[in-house]
């Protein structure tokens, strides 16, 4: 349960970074974590993050570089990569509208900085909401619902985001002017790989 708990917590950290700009509670909360900041090794070492307040380290440098990242350069949309016309799809076509209702998933696009549901900061909060679920199975002792749980999960993961978002986050980590977002990209990238594989041996016991 531990473990899922945890998977929970890394899931919810990484779609927050990814969906928006970061304001002074969140990067306050990562800057004091231990635990979260043992995930930013390059942040961690970052003088400007211990030097500078808050407030001006986010909107002359931090910020900026999301933006760039994920609207002005990069495109963290599935449909792009997956389309042969590298078309964003925001209507009700897209691949992943069907099984976030199907799982009573709805997208805030009013928090979220983003023009359609397969942006990748969705994707993973909605992997948030499905192993939330699978905690709550497990606290209640409900075997069947875990594993379906955790059936979702993969399948998820498998014909999402396993098949794009690791195109994404390596060129992230190449084009990002900050640690932040270099160690994000770097975290998310073997995080989503990594649960994928532990996903695949759970399901096989």
């Amino acid at each position: 349960m531990q473990n899922t708990q945890a998977r929970a917590n890394i899931y919810a950290l990484l779609s927050r970074i990814l969906l928006q700009e970061l304001d002074e509670k969140m990067l306050k909360l990562i800057k004091e974590d231990e635990n979260i900041l043992d995930f930013f090794p390059s942040l961690k070492e970052w003088q400007p993050l211990f030097d500078t307040p808050e407030k001006q380290l986010l909107e002359e440098v931090i910020n900026p570089d999301f933006v760039n990242l994920s609207i002005l350069h990069l495109i963290p949309y599935e449909t792009f990569y997956t389309r042969e016309d590298q078309m964003v799809e925001t209507g009700g076509a897209n691949p992943v509208t069907d099984i976030y209702s199907a799982y009573d998933f709805m997208v805030d696009y009013e928090v979220a900085r983003s023009v359609s549901s397969d942006h990748i900061g969705i994707e993973l909060e909605f992997m948030h909401h499905l192993v939330n679920a699978e905690l709550k199975a497990a606290q209640e002792g409900d075997q069947a619902a875990l594993k379906e749980l955790q059936e979702v999960e993969f399948t998820f993961l498998d014909k999402h985001l396993v098949k794009w978002a690791p195109l994404y986050l390596i060129n992230m980590k190449y084009e990002a002017r900050t640690p932040l977002y270099y160690d994000a990209a770097d975290m998310a990238l073997e995080f989503i790989l990594s649960d994928f594989e532990y996903l695949t041996k759970e399901l096989q016991h």
